[in-house]
C-alpha cells in the first residue's frame, strides 16, 4: 500500500515537471508573445524578439533568410555573452 502511494506520488511529481516545461515551451499564445510580423501591405517582416524590421518581404518569403538568421545568431551570442559575464562576477 505504502509502495502505491509513493509510487503514485512520484509519478504525480514527474507529471508535473513535464507540464511545467511543456508550459514554459509554448507560452499562453497571447498577441503579446508573438515572434513575427509579415506585413503584406508594406513590404515588411519585423522580429520582436530582436526588434528586427526587414523591408523586403517576397525575399524572406522566397527563402532568403540569411540576414533574419545572421540577426537572431548575433542576439543569441551577445546574450549568451552576457550571461556568461554574469556569471562570473
Amino acid at each position: 500500500m505504502l509502495r502505491s502511494r509513493l509510487l503514485a506520488t512520484k509519478q504525480q511529481q514527474h507529471a508535473a515537471a513535464l507540464s511545467a516545461v511543456r508550459r514554459n515551451q509554448i507560452g499562453s499564445a497571447e498577441r503579446s508573445e508573438k515572434i513575427r510580423t509579415y506585413n503584406f501591405p508594406q513590404n515588411r517582416v519585423t522580429d520582436h524578439r530582436i526588434n528586427l524590421t526587414i523591408q523586403n518581404l517576397p525575399a524572406i518569403l522566397d527563402g532568403d533568410l540569411e540576414e533574419l538568421i545572421v540577426a537572431l545568431m548575433t542576439d543569441d551570442n551577445q546574450r549568451k555573452l552576457a550571461q556568461a559575464d554574469s556569471a562570473t562576477r
